[in-house]
């Protein structure tokens, strides 16, 4: 599994996950709305640490900066 995220994209994901837990920890999100928000800040989150998202191979993204001396 090769990275295709880049660091800011990963800061991202993060804050955004983090924005989501804190509106439903203060109770704002509510029902189905809070559930598939936590579901998408938990794949966010994992896809950060990874540094994957399969989301991105399957469009053709990637927002890793190139390495050098890797040529494909």
């Amino acid at each position: 599994m090769k990275k295709n995220m880049g660091n800011t994209d990963r800061i991202i994901r993060l804050i955004v996950a983090g924005i989501i837990a804190v509106i439903y920890a203060a109770g704002i999100l509510t029902g189905t709305v809070a559930i598939v928000l936590l579901i998408l800040a938990a794949v966010l989150v994992l896809t950060s640490l990874v540094g994957f998202c399969p989301l991105y191979a399957l469009l053709g993204v990637n927002s890793c900066p190139r390495t050098t001396g890797h040529h494909h």
